[in-house]
């Protein structure tokens, strides 16, 4: 961040914020330790996508939000977690426990409510260094305020590739179903997704600055124009056959008129 950038905050925030790493790495090697307190890597879940959030459990406010709006977005796909994507929720809080890791991902199974998910979803802990070098590799920027025994964060969250390369961020606390889609389709590299997904990935692009995929007009005028030039082909292809066969009447009944045999020829 730059001095401009910094210079109205208060000193508590100054180095709070989100800088964004578009194909940055993340490491996929750090250990933390999941809801029931095995040890895991992030490279357990780099089959799939990832929406990736980073939280602390005990957060009053903000991060349930963060992850309620995970659910509401998940919730409005077709896609299910575990089969086409993953999420992954690491706490930033050494302090937080694999227990309280548990237990939000039982409120949140409950929200999420679509059966055979469970193992879709990861709620980890782990030590500072495991969590403070994966919210650096990302631009997630946080503080602890000693004065609140609070953590000074912004409200985000990151789509991963399979390989664990960051995508696309999504701003606050809301998650547009059609966008997330959308990401998770474009950093499975099109192996996830319908024929329909795959023409609206070419129709939007990712705007970083809006933290939303845009129409792109060029594209759409390209594939109206396909589609004006397909129909104006079909009909004058049927307009041609129409033409020959008034033209050539005979033509199917070698040179001879069709007959009936209860009517005679016609």
């Amino acid at each position: 961040m730059t001095n401009s950038q910094t210079a109205w905050k208060p000193a508590a925030l100054r180095n709070v914020g989100i800088e964004q790493k578009m194909g940055a790495q993340i490491p996929l090697d750090l250990p933390f330790m999941d809801e029931f307190g095995r040890t895991v890597t992030l490279r357990q879940y780099s089959t799939k996508p990832v929406i990736l959030a980073l939280v602390y459990y005990q957060c009053p406010s903000l991060c349930n939000m963060v992850l309620n709006g995970i659910v509401r977005s998940a919730r409005s796909l077709t896609m299910t977690a575990g089969e086409e994507f993953e999420v992954v929720a690491v706490s930033f809080d050494p302090h937080e426990t694999p227990e309280m890791a548990a237990a939000k991902k039982t409120a949140y199974m409950k929200e999420y409510d679509r059966r055979g998910s469970e193992g879709g979803w990861h709620f980890l802990t782990g030590a500072e260094a495991s969590s403070r070098t994966l919210a650096d590799a990302v631009g997630f920027h946080y503080a602890y305020d000693a004065l609140s025994n609070q953590y000074a964060h912004a409200s985000a969250i990151i789509i991963l590739t399979p390989e664990g390369r960051a995508t696309q961020y999504f701003y606050g606390i809301e998650y547009p179903a059609r966008d997330v889609r959308l990401a998770l389709v474009d950093a499975s590299h099109n192996r996830i997704g319908s024929a329909i997904d795959q023409v609206m990935l070419y129709c939007y692009h990712w705007d970083p600055a809006r933290g939303k995929y845009g129409l792109v007009i060029q594209n759409v005028l390209r594939i109206a124009g396909l589609l004006t030039l397909f129909s104006l082909l079909t009909f004058m292809a049927i307009m041609f056959r129409r033409d020959f066969r008034t033209a050539h009447p005979y033509s199917g009944t070698n040179g001879r008129p069709e007959t009936n045999p209860q009517r005679g020829p016609v």
